[in-house]
């Protein structure tokens, strides 16, 4: 019978990690609603349902720069994110 050995537990668990992910991500989600692009005007503006759908598209402009940016929240928080 042969017995493996015990892993160690990682310093920093995968949800502490997942949560200063989401916090980057609404952060930068707001700084996007007040400074990111707007929507158009004119003949060639979405209307009511560009007005409706514009807050998926913020939603993955800041998902997308989230994974780009390390804006360090992890370590503000004190955890050990690699």
């Amino acid at each position: 019978m042969q017995i493996d050995a015990i892993a160690p537990i990682p310093a920093t668990p995968p949800r502490a990690v997942a949560v200063a992910d989401q916090l980057e991500r609404a952060f930068l989600e707001e700084m996007l609603k007040y400074c990111g692009p707007g929507a158009l005007s004119g003949d060639f503006s979405g209307g009511a349902g560009e007005d409706q759908f514009a807050s998926f598209l913020t939603q993955e402009h800041a998902a997308q720069m989230s994974r780009r940016l390390d804006l360090g929240f992890g370590r503000m928080l004190g955890e050990d994110a690699a």
